[in-house]
């Protein structure tokens, strides 16, 4: 079992790549979009996945990469300010710890460049799998040993081999928005977040303030197209069509950038993260919704684990990677449902990182 065929190349696959070719596994990555994706929120390496990362031997350069974001603060709906803090951050929670946060394309990049002789399949997506047999959009049909899925909340493998994406997807009540913008407010590693009924977000300065990250977001399921970028847009410009503080400034900034995404604030919980020689890994088997500040670790630590039961010994890897994984995922799902209730109120908290560090990381 030396053939792998990975389906994603945000945080996941490349990172499962890395782990996978240093098993002495042949490795390909079949990716939708024409190249990385560029863009997404801040996103956070914690406990554990720290570990992982040096044992890449990719530490410093995750830390070089850090937002050093020195604070924070909170607006009401109205816009005006309810505090300030320099000692933690809606986005990166607190900021004595050892987290490390980076923009998603930074993380992605910089796992991308990390692994030497895979294969990327980009601007390709798989049509049907039978057995090790797979075929795609574009390429040729080829067999793989090993088939993972690692390609995100809407998972295309999930719903190939395991069933449609109703089954398994649980709507926490939020939708989300993020794109690059200009620094628009002069944000000095700084962020400003405003709280409304409905509708709310933030700005953070980005790239050594020379550019920010935008989110807007508001409560409610909402029926959309995940691929139908323009109608995400239409969406999040009727929403926040009578919004005040900056936001109509920010709705000018959406039309115009790059990078724009849109998803709900959703889980995906599974009985099982395999059948027959496919598997999921990170956001595609076990999402745990930005809520649970942990989506990226998650996927780190799932890689790891992943190819390192492969390389032990393959007849036994999935049922391992569940067993070590799942109280883990599970733990981290169901602190993001109760972050849902209390408005993220339980973000950096205590329970938080006993959450965040109760995982031992074993050496394959």
């Amino acid at each position: 079992m030396k053939n792998v065929l990975i389906s994603g190349a945000s945080i996941g696959g490349p990172a499962l790549a890395y782990w996978l070719r240093r098993h002495g596994f042949d490795v390909t990555v079949v990716e939708r979009a024409r190249g990385l994706r560029p863009g997404g929120q801040a996103i956070d390496v914690r406990g554990p996945a720290l570990e992982v990362v040096e044992r890449m031997g990719l530490g410093e350069q995750l830390r070089s990469f850090d937002t050093n974001m020195r604070g924070m603060t909170m607006l009401d709906g109205d816009g005006n300010e309810l505090f300030s803090s320099t000692t933690h951050t809606v986005s990166g929670g607190d900021l004595s710890s050892p987290d490390v946060e980076l923009l998603r394309d930074d993380l992605a990049n910089m796992l991308y460049n990390a692994a030497d002789g895979v294969e990327y399949l980009f601007d390709d997506t798989i049509t049907s799998i039978d057995g090790t047999r797979v075929t795609f959009e574009k390429a040729a049909p080829r067999d793989f040993d090993v088939i993972v899925g690692a390609d995100g909340l809407h998972s295309n493998v999930r719903r190939l081999v395991f069933g449609p994406e109703s089954e398994f997807i649980s709507h926490l009540g939020m939708n989300l928005a993020v794109f690059t913008a200009p620094n628009w407010l002069g944000l000095d590693h700084w962020q400003t977040f405003q709280q409304g009924e409905v509708v709310g977000g933030g700005i953070m300065s980005a790239r050594s303030n020379a550019e920010c990250r935008v989110y807007m977001g508001f409560n409610g399921e909402v029926a959309f197209d995940h691929r139908d970028v323009d109608a995400q847009r239409r969406l999040i410009a009727e929403k926040f069509a009578d919004a005040g503080w900056e936001w109509q400034t920010a709705l000018k900034h959406m039309w115009e950038a790059p990078d724009f995404h849109f998803d709900s604030m959703s889980q995906i919980r599974m009985d099982s993260w395999s059948r027959g020689n496919v598997v999921l890994l990170g956001d595609a088997g076990y999402c745990g919704s930005p809520l649970s500040g942990q989506g990226t670790s998650m996927a780190l630590i799932g890689a790891y684990v992943l190819a390192g039961e492969l390389h032990t010994n393959a007849a036994t890897a999935f049922q391992r990677y569940e067993e070590i994984m799942r109280p883990y995922v599970t733990a981290n799902q169901d602190f993001a449902v109760r972050n849902s209730t209390s408005q993220g109120a339980l973000s950096g908290t205590d329970e938080f990182y006993r959450i965040v560090n109760d995982f031992q990381l074993t050496t394959y």
